[in-house]
């Protein structure tokens, strides 16, 4: 699996026009809903890869700023999540990740995140793996309990330094004095027009660099490390579930077709079908929170 050369804004790959070709899923069988099948192969699995995205923390009430109605004030993400929107107005992009920031603190992990950390440390006791790749930013993963978490996006509590290049964990509120009160997603509401020196600065030795997000933007190149570690996970494992992903954001949209290419079981847990669906062994329609507990609960074949 190579994938290191894609950025986040999308591909040109064989997989990308496989995917969209409708001729290209002609008599492939449809998925099946069986959970006592999916159960079974579950119950056998020694090396678990989990897929998850922006349906499971949509699940916990979080904002995805995707399709119709998803601004902040009168922006999509797109327009905000470039290098250039940072450059060109520092003070307007950090509004909005403050404001990002603020609101993930008022959430909690739902049914999902926890099936998922719960069965992570249930077979890890019986010397099997299980890991999640996401594509997340809002590492509610890690507030489950989640440990072996991969974040291919980058995280909304990581900082960059401009200057020095510094990454760490920053989960000030609010990050700076700055922005305090500010960031309100209202249509009407007027820039902060906040000086740079006054936006977060890294704190290194005396660098006072200023800080940006961590996290990949459009058109930006994901971690090469986060994305080897990513590949090393799926080409050992013999499950896949993906979950609450739309399928469509490149590169981690080509990884579960990949996987099933290769013969591994795939299951997708969805509130709809997707383009990769109809290339799964499984697709569990529904909410995740409600679909995936009773998927990865206890098996009765586990080892006690």
């Amino acid at each position: 699996m190579t994938v290191r050369q894609f950025t986040c804004r999308g591909i040109t790959s064989n997989l990308c026009a496989l995917l969209r070709d409708p001729c290209s899923r002609q008599g492939m069988a449809r998925p099946s809903s069986d959970l006592a099948a999916f159960r079974e192969l579950f119950s056998k699995a020694k090396h678990v890869a989990i897929l998850t995205g922006a349906g499971v923390s949509a699940e916990s009430g979080v904002p995805t700023f995707r399709g119709e109605g998803g601004y902040w004030r009168k922006w999509q993400a797109q327009d905000l999540a470039t290098p250039e929107a940072f450059s060109r107005n520092p003070s307007r992009v950090w509004e909005f990740y403050h404001y990002r920031r603020e609101v993930m603190l008022t959430k909690s992990p739902n049914p999902a995140h926890v099936a998922i950390a719960e069965c992570e440390e249930r077979l890890a006791k019986q010397g099997r793996r299980v890991a999640v790749i996401t594509q997340n930013i809002d590492e509610l993963h890690h507030r489950a309990g989640s440990k072996k978490v991969l974040e291919l996006h980058g995280s909304l509590f990581k900082t960059r330094c401009m200057s020095c290049g510094h990454e760490a964990a920053n989960h000030k509120s609010p990050i700076c004095a700055a922005l305090e009160g500010k960031g309100a997603p209202d249509p009407d509401t007027n820039d902060a027009q906040i000086p740079p020196l006054d936006l977060p600065r890294c704190e290194q030795g005396a660098c006072n660099g200023l800080l940006r997000p961590a996290v990949v933007w459009f058109g930006e190149t994901l971690d090469s490390n986060t994305l080897s570690r990513a590949e090393e996970e799926l080409d050992r494992c013999d499950l896949c579930l993906v979950v609450g992903t739309s399928s469509i954001v490149y590169p981690a949209a080509m990884f579960a077709p990949q996987v099933a290419a290769r013969g591994v079981p795939v299951a997708e847990f969805n509130m709809e079908n997707t383009p990769a669906t109809m290339r799964f062994k499984f697709h569990f329609h529904g909410p995740c929170g409600t679909t995936l507990p009773s998927a990865l609960a206890p098996h009765e074949a586990e080892a006690h």
